[in-house]
């Protein structure tokens, strides 16, 4: 029997429930997946506070990122048929489909061939990070071999990308961190420093780091009147790109409103993923990324089996993990989990 997690009202973890569904039927353009493993996200954690960009439909399910395997194809898709290993990307909307569950619909055009070599569990840790920092650091060519990119609260998954997207660039990523424990992590995965905010000075150390430069970009998930202070590490010329909201508060955009020597700007993955061209110059660049080795995916933890759900979504707002954290599904993924994780 298909089991699909649900939410009946908004809230903390605990409203997460799992319940027997129908087998869903895909229509035009979907698919139907057999999921092995999913991947969590800040954004799902929104979603079902009812704190994020889209208020959720209630009854509603949620989830962006599976790996599994076709069961069904829908009318007019071409380029997938049963029994096909595939992973979905974030391109829909959590109010249309979700891939909490142990069978699932998604659209055609949200999913991808899973790349060789890579697990179920690897295989739903991987998109998200990676299409989020391909679109701010390389879709427009503002970050260059040889610029300084700051990747703040750098230990997230998408964090971690970052500095490995920033590297296959030729650019040189500064990770901040709260806390020393995470350093190691973020030099293993290319950061030329690793800046721990609880104990140093940010400028003095960006300063140092960049030669007296500044940096090109930075990219913070942060936001809130923090970011007034990292736009004092910017160059001349430089961006601020802002793609989270961890602070609550206000978010003032340096260069808005002081005419100062920077731009900055508020930035979705959903730019990338909405537009078919860009989505398929993103799977280009990660896929060849995740080819030689350049690109790893970076799992922290891994639950095993749907009811450990809420308990996994408590760990992610704990905020404590280094990567990404999965939720294994069928008995091959949890095979596979102890390979994959710290991966």
């Amino acid at each position: 029997m298909p089991r699909t997690v649900v939410f009946e009202t908004t809230g903390g973890p605990e409203v997460l429930t799992v319940r027997d569904t129908p087998l869903p039927e895909p229509g035009p353009g979907e698919l139907r997946l057999r999921v092995a493993a999913i991947g969590l996200n800040r954004a799902e954690a929104l979603f079902r506070a009812g704190t994020y960009l889209e208020e959720p439909e209630l009854p509603a399910t949620l989830g962006y990122e599976a790996s599994g395997t076709v069961e069904a194809v829908g009318e007019g898709v071409t380029g997938f048929a049963a029994g096909d290993h595939v992973d979905t990307v974030p391109a829909f909307d959590l109010n249309d489909y979700g891939v909490y569950g142990t069978h699932v619909l998604v659209p055609a055009r949200a999913t991808v061939h899973r790349p060789r070599g890579l697990t179920p569990v690897q295989g739903a840790a991987v998109w998200m990070s990676y299409l989020t920092a391909y679109g701010a650091l390389a879709e427009d060519g503002h970050l260059r071999p040889g610029d300084h990119v700051l990747l703040t609260a750098a230990a997230s998954g998408v964090g971690l990308a970052a500095i490995r997207t920033a590297r296959r660039l030729g650019a040189v990523p500064v990770a901040t961190t709260r806390t020393r424990a995470k350093a190691p992590a973020l030099l293993d995965a290319g950061a030329a420093e690793v800046i721990v905010t609880g104990e140093e000075d940010l400028l003095a150390r960006v300063h140092d780091a960049t030669g007296g430069r500044g940096v090109r970009t930075v990219f913070d998930p942060v936001a809130g009147p923090g970011v007034l202070t990292l736009a004092r590490t910017i160059a001349p010329g430089g961006r601020l790109i802002v793609y989270g909201r961890l602070d609550p508060r206000d978010t003032p955009l340096p260069g808005q409103d002081t005419f100062a020597p920077v731009t900055s700007r508020f930035y979705s993955m959903h730019e990338v993923t909405r537009d078919d061209e860009r989505l398929r110059r993103a799977r280009a660049f990660v896929t060849a990324g995740l080819a030689d080795g350049t690109f790893t995916p970076a799992v922290d933890r891994v639950f095993a089996g749907l009811d450990t759900v809420a308990e996994a979504h408590r760990y992610l707002e704990a905020g404590t993990q280094t990567g990404k954290i999965v939720v294994t599904v069928d008995d091959d993924a949890d095979e596979a989990a102890d390979d994959s994780a710290g991966g």
